[in-house]
């Protein structure tokens, strides 16, 4: 009868669908480039603003699991909250990409010419299907030409969505299907900022 009513408790507690969990904590931390180097850029980028859509801003990992519904996970949650712990890695991928001559920290003595905001739409694990889990990133990127430090005329405006399969459904596979996301995202807009900024930059007829 113990037995029963232990388990009867375990079940409605969680005890046995959680085994020894304790927390974890993540942090964005990109692979090595593997795509090709963007065009030598002569520009000093800042990043003006990174925003997280709200149902994902917070520190908790956030899993979909329906077509309306999602989950944040008690256990696992991002090391500091994802608006401030993008701007490292981004700045220092757009710094090993070549497409700037620079890219400024705020506070930084260099004085940016080139300002851009960013705005993530989506940053989920995708759990829907038990055999088809992915991690989901999508950002929006506006680049703006800023010769007095202030934002003036649109260099490239431009959205990026990718969807990794992921091997388990698990925080840590979730963080590196995010971290390749990321990356693959950030170099694709390298590239096509270099080739947005020749466009700008080359003389009319």
């Amino acid at each position: 009868m113990r037995i029963v009513l232990f388990t009867a408790i375990c079940l409605l507690t969680g005890c046995l669908a959680r085994p020894h969990l304790e927390k974890q904590s993540f942090v964005f931390a990109l692979p090595p480039r593997s795509a090709p180097d963007a065009a030598p850029g002569s520009r000093v980028l800042r990043v003006r603003s990174l925003q997280i859509a709200p149902p994902f801003e917070g520190r908790a990992l956030v899993y979909r699991a329906g077509e309306f519904s999602y989950d944040r996970d008690p256990y696992a949650e991002f090391l500091a909250p994802p608006a401030e712990g993008l701007v490292i890695p981004i700045c220092q991928r757009w710094r090993e990409s070549g497409a700037f001559q620079a890219v400024a920290n705020a506070g930084s003595a260099l004085k940016p010419d080139t300002l851009v905001e960013i705005r993530v739409g989506q940053l989920y694990g995708d759990f829907r299907q038990s055999e088809n889990a992915k991690a989901v990133l999508g950002m929006r990127f506006v680049f703006f030409d800023a010769p007095h430090g202030l934002p003036e005329k649109v260099i490239l405006e431009r959205e990026y969505s990718r969807s990794i399969p992921i091997k388990e459904r698990t925080a840590d596979s979730l963080m590196a299907g995010w971290n390749q996301a990321l990356a693959q995202i950030l170099d694709s807009a390298a590239l096509d900022f270099g080739q947005a900024g020749a466009s700008a930059n080359s003389p009319k007829p």
